[in-house]
């Protein structure tokens, strides 16, 4: 049975996907604070809200009595308290399996830069030092001979670790248990992953149980050549910590493309030469984005026909079944 209703869309976030929407539903778009500014009839009418990367908290959610659905635009949804939607029977979804591969890239590629400071030596250039001091230093470190560890060897873990085979590393992981489908070698907690590598690349989702997973004593773990990358959230790694150990020489060199408190990147993280910092743009390009804006609509629009929505995240998945 077909489902009605008003979609309630975040002003901030995504364009396409929020034009998209716009001429797919019945749209009211608003931030969640003015949601709270709404009438009481204007709020009873919205039964499904796309969030573009607004916050969903429990407040939110029981202020809108006729919700039943919230799609979110991404992978990770710790943005959303799913947990508490779902005591409400409210549905969530995200949009896996569209960005793997263009994540995994990105992971590779944030590796290789931090490990062979390609993006200074670019700037050397520009700057005309190549000209006027010679060739850019040779660089420390290299990816040859390296022991990864992934934090994480979901879809994107598994898809960074099929990359990193070609480069002929060894790779290792940690999960909450053991996949029954890779050879990698397992490691049952992150501080023996980290013990046992050189290289740490965390894929970990933004949980109550990864904040901060990463602090010092792994950091100490990875060594003196230690590399850690981080594409999975930036609540996983205590930044604190790692400023400390970049800045003393405790591990080499960090990657990251999400941090805490995004856009606001720690000051000791920006002065660190030794880190290669990026704005969460590892699925930013237009493809990619708009596969997963179109996620975000499919989800809607199969809750909307009384289908099942693709793509529900785990704690509102038994609420379909």
């Amino acid at each position: 049975m077909a489902r009605k209703g008003k979609v309630l869309v975040s002003r901030r976030g995504h364009s396409w996907t929020r034009d998209q929407l716009v001429q797919r539903f019945d749209c009211v778009i608003a931030e969640p604070d003015a949601v709270m500014a709404m009438d009481d009839d204007a709020r009873a009418s919205i039964t499904g809200f796309a969030t573009l990367m607004s916050p969903v908290t429990p407040s939110l959610i029981d202020a809108l009595p006729n919700l039943e659905i919230v799609s979110s635009f991404g992978v990770g949804y710790d943005h959303v308290d799913a947990a508490h939607a779902a005591g409400r029977g409210v549905i969530v979804t995200h949009t896996p399996h569209v960005l793997d591969d263009e994540v995994a890239d990105t992971a590779i590629g944030l590796l290789l830069n931090t490990l062979r400071e390609l993006p200074r030596a670019e700037i050397w250039l520009r700057m005309g030092k190549w000209q006027s001091d010679g060739a850019y230093p040779l660089t420390p470190l290299t990816l040859r001979g390296r022991t990864v560890g992934i934090f994480g060897l979901g879809r994107i873990g598994l898809a960074v670790a099929r990359r990193l085979e070609g480069f002929g590393v060894a790779i290792a992981y940690h999960n909450r248990s053991p996949r029954t489908d890779v050879t990698y070698p397992y490691h049952g907690s992150l501080a023996g992953l980290a013990e046992a590598c050189d290289t740490l690349v965390s894929v970990a989702p933004g949980t109550k149980e990864t904040r901060h997973a990463i602090d010092a004593a792994i950091l100490e773990k990875l060594g003196p050549d230690g590399v850690l990358i981080n594409v999975g959230r930036g609540s996983v790694v205590d930044e604190t910590a790692l400023a400390d150990a970049l800045t003393a020489g405790t591990i080499a060199a960090a990657g990251l493309d999400v941090f805490e408190d995004e856009p606001n990147v720690p000051q000791a993280l920006l002065d660190a030469p030794n880190a290669c910092l990026l704005p969460h743009v590892a699925s930013a390009s237009v493809g990619t984005r708009q596969a997963m804006g179109q996620l975000v609509i499919d989800n809607l629009a199969a809750w909307f026909a009384g289908d099942t929505p693709p793509t529900p995240v785990p704690e509102t998945a038994a609420l379909i079944r």
